[in-house]
C-alpha cells in the first residue's frame, strides 16, 4: 500500500496481506506514525471519526467507511507497484469540525423531513448512518446525467390515446394565444402540431433578426400562463395533459414564451460528505472466507456456510419501569425466527409472574442451523400473556403466521420487538443486546400477519417508559459473515446444484404441461436446465405462484431460484407481476431485484400512477439500504412530478409511522440533497402553509367543539386566525405542483362537521391569462386521508384501463394529499352541488323522493339543446364509471351529501371512508341494502321510468359491462396494488378477507359471460330496490346523519 499522509511530502508505504481489514490498515498505520513521530496523538488514526481513509477516482473522493471491510475488496484504483504487489494510495485526512453553514442546511433538511437524524445518527456502524452515507452514490450518479434544463421543465404528457368520443379533436383547430415580453400573438392550431410548431409560428412573427430558429428556440420554452406547467420536449400538443383539459372544456389555450434563463434556479449545493467505497458491506465469496485449511493467523472472519450448530438465544430477562394497569398473572417471551411475513421456527420460554422485572438466564434452542439463516431473516421477540405456569414448548413451522400460532392459544402477545439476524453489513449479530420493545396493539390478531409494523427492525425510541429484554446470541472470536457467493466467479453462471429442489424432469411447478417432458422422457440433466430455463418464461404469469412454494430456508432450493432468475431479463415479466414479487410474501433480495429491474422500464407517467403503493411497499424490505429505494430515489431526482409526490408520501409516513420513522427519513433526506435549491424553497414554502393551517385548525376546534352548532361569527373568527399565520405569499399546492396558489381571500368558512375541516379559499398568481377562479382547499385534521387517497389513486389506474379501450367515463379524481399524521388537503370541485343540494333545491327534504329533481336541475343549467344532450352524455358515462367503480371498491356510505354532480352534468362520489364492503350501519341496521347507487332520479335523467325502455339506459347498460370486463381483465393488477397497501394500517384494508371482497366483485373464478350477467343482475337489484336508497336519504336528510 501506499499511504500518503497530508502533513507530510514523503509517503509511507504499507504492506499488509490482502485479507486484512480496515481496522487492522490503521493499526499498522497507527503503529508507523508512532514509530516516526508522524503525529502528536498516532492513536487517534483509531479513531474513524476523527480521521479518514480515502483514495481518489474518476474525479471523486471516497471514503473506506467500515473498518471491517477486507482491503481486497476496496473498489479502489489498484495498480501493480514496483515490487509487484497490488498497490493503492490512501490519503489520511483528519476530519473538521462541522460548520455552521452545514448546521443550518441540516436545520433545513430536518424541518423538511420532520426528523432529527443527525441526533439519531450516534454510531457511524449503524444502519441509519451507513445508509446516510451509501445513499449519495446514487444520488451522484443521477445527478451527472441530469439535464437541469429538462428537469426544470418536465412536461406533463399521457401516452394513453384520444377516448373513441374524442378522435374528432384530431381533426379540430384549437385557439391558442402566445404571449412574449409586450408580444401577443393568437392562432388556430391543429392538435396534432407539436411545440416546436408553435414555437416557430411566434418567431417568424418576430423581427427577423441574425438568429436562426434553431439557434432561437433552445433558448425558449413554452409555459402554460398562471400554471407551473410546460409544454416541452417537442410532442403533439394532444399529448399534453392539459391541452386535453382544454379540449374537453373548450377553452382557449394561454401559452408564455419564456427564456430559460429566467427558470428558478435548480442547481444542487454541495455536498458534504465524500463518496463510500461503493463495495462497502458487501461480503467476500464463501471460498475466500472458508477456514478450511486455514491458519488461525490467517483468518479475518468466518464464512457463515461454515458454522454448522444451531441457532440459539440465551434469554436473560426483561424490565419496565412502571407496570401497566392491567397485566396477566403469568408470562412468557416467544422467540421467533421470521422470513418475510413467515415464522419458519420458534421457541417459548417456561411462564413466569408478571413484574417489573423477569429474569430467565436460560438458552432457546431453534431446530435451524445458523448456515441456512438467510439474509434478511429476523428475530422476533414477543412478551404474552401466559395461562400455564412453568411450561415451556418448543415448535417449528415453515408456512404458518404469527396470527395462526396465537388463535392455537399461545396467549395474547402484550410487547414484541425484532432483531435483523444478518444486519446491513452481512454480519451475523452475536452478543448482549438489550431492545425496547414496542406495546402490541389491541386489534384482530389476524392483522399481525399483514401489517408491515409487525415486521419492523426499529426499537421503541420512548426508552424511559418501554418495556426492555435483554438477551445474548452467541459471540465469536471473528465477524461471521454471509458470503456474496459460492466463489468469486459469483452463482449467476454456476449450474443447479446436484442436490436440486426443484422439479425439472416431471411437472414443472411453473405449469408447463406434463406431456412436453414426462419422467420418462431420455434427456440429460444440462438437456433438462436448458429446456426448464426456457420453458419457464412462457409461465412468468404463475412466477409468484411458484416461489411461494420454494422452502426459503434450504440454500439448495434458494441456488436454484437464483440460477433461474438470473436467465430472465425484467422484459420477461408483466408489470402486475413485478409488484405483486414486492409485496410481503417475498423476501428474497434477487427476487425482489429482478421486480425492480421491471419497474425501471415504465415511464415517469406510469411510476407516478404507482407511486403511492411503491413508497408503501419500502416497509417490506428487510434493509434501509435497498434496490426499490435507490430506483424511487434515482425517478424522483430525475422527474420534479414524481420527486413532489415522493416527498409529501414520505414526509406523511415519517409523521404517522413510527415504526419506519428513521427508513423513512433517510430516504427523503437523501432526496432533499439532490432535489435542487428551487425545489427546496418550493418544499419549504408548502411545509410553512401545512404547519400553519394545522396550528389554525388545532384552535377552531378548541373554538367550537360541539359537532354542528357554529355560531355566525365562525366564519369572521376564522379570517382573522388566518391573517395572523405567516403563511407566504404563494405556493404550490401539495395535491398538484401544477397549481400555485396566493394570498388567503374572504370566502373561507368551518364546515360544520365533526372534525371541523376549513374551507379555504387562495387566490390565484396574475399571469397574461384572462383571470382563473380561485384554488379552493379543505383542510382537514384528524382524519386519515391515506384511504381516500388510495380509492383515488385506483379510480385514476382505473381511468387509464378504459381509456386504453378508447372509453372515457368523466371520472373526477379530485386532488388529495396527506400531509402528515392524520393531517392533509382536499381539493374543492368548483360548479359542482351535493346530490342533497339538488334535492333540497328542487323540494326541500321531500326533494329526496322527487324523481324528476335531478332532471330538472340538469336543464335549467343546460337548457340549449346541444348543451343538454353534452351533459346527458357525461351523466350516462359517468354514473356508468362511478356505479362499476363503486361496485368494484366495495365503497359504502352512499349517501346524497357524497355524491356531487358538475353543471355540465357530469356525476362524481366523494369521502370514501367505507370501502371493502365495510358498510355503515345505523342503529343496528344496515343502511346500503344495494351493491351501488343508481336511484330512481338517476334513472329518470336517463328516460328509464318504471322500466320503460330507453336508449340512454341501453346506452349506460352496455357502458357498465365495457367498463366492468375491462377491469376484470386487470384484474391481478388492481388486486396486487390493493394488497400491496394492506402495509399502511388502514383499518378497513388489514386483514386477508378485504382482499376477498375484490375477488368475488371481479368475479376472477368466473368465465366472461357468467361476469356479465351478473353485473346485469347487480343493476336490476338496484332498479328494484332503488327506493331504499330514497328512504336512506330522506332520512339522512331529515336526522343529518354523516
Amino acid at each position: 500500500f501506499c499511504i500518503q499522509l497530508l502533513d507530510s511530502q514523503e509517503p509511507v508505504q504499507i504492506k499488509l496481506p490482502a485479507q486484512c481489514s480496515v481496522h487492522q490498515l490503521r493499526v499498522r498505520l497507527c503503529m508507523v506514525a508512532q514509530e516516526n513521530n508522524r503525529l502528536s496523538e498516532p492513536f487517534a488514526l483509531l479513531d474513524p471519526e476523527r480521521y479518514s481513509l480515502l483514495y481518489h477516482k474518476e474525479e471523486e473522493w471516497y471514503e473506506i467507511y467500515d473498518d471491517y471491510q477486507v482491503l481486497k475488496t476496496l473498489d479502489a484504483p489498484w495498480f501493480k507497484g514496483v515490487d509487484g504487489l497490488q498497490t493503492v494510495c490512501v490519503t489520511v485526512l483528519a476530519q473538521k469540525t462541522t460548520s455552521k453553514e452545514r448546521i443550518h442546511f441540516q436545520g433545513i433538511l430536518n424541518e423538511l423531513t420532520g426528523y432529527d437524524l443527525d441526533s439519531s445518527d450516534t454510531n457511524r456502524l449503524s444502519e441509519l448512518g451507513y445508509t446516510r452515507r451509501k445513499f449519495a452514490t446514487p444520488r451522484r450518479e443521477e445527478l451527472k446525467k441530469r439535464d437541469p434544463i429538462a428537469y426544470a421543465t418536465e412536461p406533463w404528457i399521457t401516452s394513453t390515446v384520444l377516448p373513441n368520443d374524442q378522435q374528432g379533436y384530431l381533426h379540430s383547430k384549437l385557439s391558442v394565444t402566445l404571449y412574449y415580453n409586450s408580444s401577443v400573438l393568437s392562432i388556430k392550431a391543429d392538435v396534432t402540431h407539436t411545440t416546436s410548431d408553435l414555437l416557430k409560428i411566434f418567431w417568424e412573427s418576430l423581427p427577423k433578426e441574425d438568429l436562426s430558429f434553431e439557434g432561437w428556440s433552445v433558448d425558449y420554452v413554452l409555459k402554460v400562463c398562471g400554471r407551473e406547467e410546460f409544454l416541452s420536449e417537442d410532442f403533439q400538443l394532444s399529448d399534453y395533459l392539459w391541452v386535453r383539459h382544454c379540449l374537453e372544456n373548450m377553452l382557449e389555450l394561454h401559452l408564455s414564451v419564456v427564456a430559460v434563463s429566467s427558470l428558478p434556479d435548480n442547481t444542487v449545493g454541495r455536498e458534504y460528505w465524500p463518496l463510500v467505497d461503493s463495495l462497502t458491506g458487501l461480503s467476500s465469496s464463501h471460498k475466500e472466507l472458508s477456514i478450511k485449511e486455514k491458519k488461525v493467523e490467517d483468518i479475518v472472519m468466518i464464512s457463515l456456510w461454515d458454522c454448522e450448530r444451531k441457532f440459539r438465544v440465551k434469554l436473560l430477562g426483561f424490565d419496565i419501569p412502571e407496570l401497566p394497569s392491567k397485566v396477566p398473572p403469568l408470562v412468557q417471551v416467544e422467540a421467533t425466527i421470521i422470513y418475510g411475513r413467515k415464522t419458519v421456527s420458534s421457541v417459548c420460554s417456561t411462564s413466569k409472574e408478571f413484574t417489573d422485572e423477569v429474569l430467565w438466564n436460560t438458552w432457546l434452542e431453534f431446530d435451524i442451523l445458523i448456515r441456512d439463516i438467510p439474509h434478511g431473516a429476523k428475530l422476533g421477540l414477543t412478551i404474552n400473556a401466559s395461562t400455564v405456569e412453568g411450561m415451556s414448548t418448543k415448535d417449528t413451522k415453515s408456512n404458518s403466521s404469527k396470527a395462526s400460532d396465537y388463535q392455537k392459544g399461545k396467549g395474547q402477545v402484550l410487547y414484541f420487538v425484532n432483531l435483523q439476524l444478518i444486519d446491513h453489513r452481512s454480519l451475523l449479530s452475536q452478543g448482549p443486546h438489550t431492545l425496547h420493545m414496542w406495546t402490541f396493539p389491541e386489534w384482530d390478531e389476524e392483522a399481525f400477519t399483514f401489517e408491515a409494523e409487525k415486521l419492523s427492525t426499529a426499537t421503541n425510541p420512548d426508552v424511559a417508559k418501554a418495556m426492555a429484554i435483554t438477551f445474548m446470541l452467541d459471540r465469536y472470536s471473528f465477524p461471521i459473515v454471509l458470503p456474496h457467493a459460492k466463489s468469486s466467479s459469483g452463482s449467476g453462471t454456476s449450474p443447479i446444484s446436484d442436490s436440486s429442489s426443484l422439479d425439472l424432469t416431471g411437472e414443472s411447478r411453473l405449469s408447463s404441461p406434463s406431456s412436453e417432458a414426462s419422467p420418462t422422457t431420455p434427456f440429460t440433466r444440462t438437456d433438462c436446465l436448458r429446456r426448464f430455463k426456457e420453458e419457464s418464461v412462457h409461465y412468468a404469469s404463475n412466477l409468484p405462484h411458484f416461489l411461494r412454494t420454494i422452502d426459503w430456508m434450504m440454500p439448495t432450493a434458494v441456488q436454484d431460484v437464483h440460477w433461474l432468475l438470473s436467465h430472465w431479463g425484467p422484459e420477461d415479466i408483466e408489470l402486475s407481476v413485478a409488484l405483486e414479487l414486492l409485496s410481503v410474501d417475498f423476501a428474497d433480495l434477487k427476487v425482489r431485484r429482478l421486480a425492480v429491474q421491471r419497474l425501471e422500464i415504465l415511464s415517469n407517467d406510469e411510476v407516478l400512477k404507482y407511486l403511492l403503493q411503491l413508497v408503501q411497499t419500502l416497509k417490506v424490505e428487510p434493509y434501509h439500504d435497498n434496490c426499490l429505494a435507490r430506483f424511487l430515489l434515482k425517478r424522483a431526482l430525475r422527474s420534479k412530478r414524481i420527486g413532489h409526490f415522493f416527498f409529501w408520501y414520505l414526509r406523511s409516513e415519517v409523521a404517522g409511522c413510527p415504526f419506519f420513522r428513521q427508513r423513512m427519513a433517510v430516504i427523503l433526506e437523501a432526496y432533499l440533497l439532490g432535489c435542487g435549491e428551487a425545489m427546496l424553497t418550493e418544499f419549504q414554502s408548502q411545509v410553512q402553509v401545512v404547519t400553519c393551517l394545522h396550528d389554525v385548525a388545532l384552535t377552531v376546534k378548541v373554538l367550537y367543539p360541539d359537532r354542528t352548532d357554529l355560531p355566525s361569527t365562525a366564519p369572521q373568527k376564522l379570517q382573522e386566525l388566518l391573517e395572523e399565520c405567516n403563511l407566504p405569499s404563494d405556493f404550490q399546492v401539495p395535491f398538484d405542483p401544477r397549481v400555485r396558489a396566493g394570498s388567503i381571500i374572504v370566502n373561507c368558512k368551518v364546515m360544520a362537521s365533526k372534525k371541523k375541516p376549513l374551507w379555504l379559499e387562495f387566490s390565484c398568481v396574475q399571469s397574461e391569462a384572462p383571470a382563473s377562479p380561485p384554488v379552493g382547499i379543505i383542510f382537514k385534521h384528524g382524519d386519515d386521508l391515506r384511504q381516500d387517497m388510495l380509492i383515488i389513486q385506483t379510480l385514476m389506474v382505473m381511468d387509464s384501463i378504459w381509456k386504453e379501450i378508447g372509453l372515457d367515463l368523466n371520472l373526477v379524481p379530485y386532488g388529495c394529499i396527506s400531509t402528515g399524521h392524520n393531517i392533509g388537503m382536499i381539493e374543492i370541485v368548483r360548479n359542482a352541488i351535493t346530490i342533497a343540494s339538488v334535492q333540497r333545491s328542487q323540494g326541500g327534504v321531500a326533494g329526496a323522493f322527487k324523481n324528476n329533481a335531478l332532471y330538472d336541475w340538469l336543464q335549467r343549467k343546460c337548457p340549449f339543446q346541444e348543451k343538454h344532450f353534452q351533459s346527458m352524455e357525461k351523466f350516462v358515462n359517468s354514473c356508468a364509471g362511478y356505479c362499476v367503480a363503486t361496485y368494484v371498491l366495495g365503497i359504502g356510505d352512499r349517501h346524497n351529501d357524497n355524491i356531487m354532480i358538475t353543471e355540465q352534468g357530469n356525476l362524481f362520489h366523494i369521502d370514501f371512508g367505507h370501502i371493502l364492503g365495510n358498510t355503515k350501519s345505523f342503529l343496528g341496521v344496515n343502511r346500503e341494502r344495494v351493491p351501488f347507487v343508481l336511484t330512481p332520479d338517476f334513472l329518470y335523467v336517463m328516460g328509464r321510468v318504471k322500466g320503460r325502455p330507453s336508449l340512454y339506459f341501453q346506452r349506460f347498460r352496455d357502458t357498465c359491462i365495457n367498463a366492468y370486463l375491462s377491469l376484470r381483465a386487470q384484474s391481478r393488477l388492481l388486486v396486487t396494488l390493493f394488497s400491496l397497501m394492506l402495509l399502511t394500517g388502514i383499518p378497513e384494508l388489514s386483514m386477508s378477507q378485504d382482499m376477498l371482497y375484490l375477488r368475488t366483485a371481479l368475479q376472477q373464478d368466473q368465465g366472461e359471460e357468467e361476469a356479465r350477467n351478473h353485473f346485469l343482475q347487480q343493476i336490476a337489484l338496484c332498479e328494484q330496490k332503488g327506493w331504499t336508497v330514497q328512504a336512506n336519504w330522506w332520512f339522512h336528510m331529515m336526522a343529518g346523519i354523516k
